[in-house]
């Protein structure tokens, strides 16, 4: 793994986030009948165990809710919105970053192969991989292992969020390089980082 907790891993600042989901939870959230959304623990989810939410796309959460909803997922596509402070985060858009997933995953890798295990994999088709099962367990080994190190090492804190870029669907015109669905999603994994929900005015 990388060296322990760097100044540039935390951000300042609040973003808003947005959240696809069935109205009656969402509700439950805005009436103060639920604190906050429940965790996600999926082993395919792309950005490890936590809460998931689109950064600054009250659009695409509903497109999502009711993608979701056609499928019988849910039953009234909603949109919750988050008043969030990503505060020491996995920002996959950083090199530094990017590299410490890169060593999870090789220590990750030796520890299945000494145990006989194989190691998960991702399944669907690049760029999008619709099931993320080795990025998941990956990023929860990361923070497995933060959090083992920052029980005896200074210096090593577990981190509160993930966010990460992901490219999506198809080009918007032929040779594009822009996808149809390219997104930046939000993984809250302390609740603390959540300042607020909201209704979105307008989705």
């Amino acid at each position: 793994m990388s060296g322990a907790s760097s100044v540039y891993e935390f951000r300042s600042g609040l973003i808003l986030g947005f959240h696809g989901c069935d109205r009656e939870v969402g509700l439950a959230v805005l009436n103060g009948r639920e604190q906050h959304l429940k965790p996600s623990e999926k082993e395919f989810d792309w950005l490890g165990s936590g809460i998931y939410f689109w950064e600054g796309d009250p659009t695409r959460a509903l497109e999502w809710a009711q993608a979701k909803a056609s499928k019988g997922g849910l039953r009234t596509p909603f949109v919750l919105g988050a008043v969030i402070d990503l505060r020491h985060c996995l920002d996959l858009f950083d090199r530094a970053a990017i590299e410490e997933v890169r060593q999870a995953h090789g220590t990750l890798k030796e520890g299945l192969r000494a145990y006989g295990s194989p190691m998960p994999k991702n399944t669907g088709k690049a760029p999008d991989w619709a099931g993320r099962m080795l990025d998941c367990a990956v990023i929860n080994f990361l923070h497995l292992s933060r959090a083992r190190r920052a029980v005896t090492q200074p210096g090593w804190e577990e981190y509160d969020s993930v966010r990460g870029p992901f490219l999506e669907g198809g080009p918007i015109y032929p040779g594009a390089g822009f996808r149809s669905h390219t997104h930046i999603q939000i993984c809250v994994r302390n609740p603390m980082c959540i300042k607020g929900y909201f209704r979105p005015l307008v989705v």
